[in-house]
């Protein structure tokens, strides 16, 4: 079993930035893809970032990509997401999740209980 925690979520005005991080516990993560999922009030959860268990492969949604970066210590047992320029369409409460390399949530099999994005106008 690992246990996944965010942290790093707030209030921020657009355009401006903020890094998430993920840290594992119970177990390493590191042989695990990782991806960073969201999801906003009345909506399905979405894919926004993934990586691969070594960081050689990473994808983005259209939405973020070129703004959102993700990146990956497994000395740290940790992932961050790094959001610039960011939206009001941003605003969601983001998860992080271990598994198999995919955009599709269902993939993973560990998630973290999510931490709150809230981008204002």
């Amino acid at each position: 079993q690992v246990q996944l925690v965010e942290s790093g979520g707030g209030l921020v005005q657009a355009g401006g930035s903020l890094r998430l991080s993920c840290a594992a516990s119970g177990r390493t993560f590191s042989t695990d893809a990782v991806g960073w999922f969201r999801q906003a009030p009345g909506k399905e959860r979405e894919f926004v970032a993934t990586i691969s268990w070594n960081g050689g492969s990473t994808y983005y949604a259209d939405s973020v990509k070129g703004r959102f970066t993700i990146s990956r210590d497994n000395a740290k047992n940790a992932v961050d997401l790094q959001m610039n320029n960011l939206k009001p369409e941003d605003t969601a409460v983001y998860y992080c999740a271990a598994g198999q390399l995919s955009m599709r949530p269902r993939a993973y099999d560990y998630w973290g209980q999510g931490t709150q994005v809230t981008v204002s106008s």
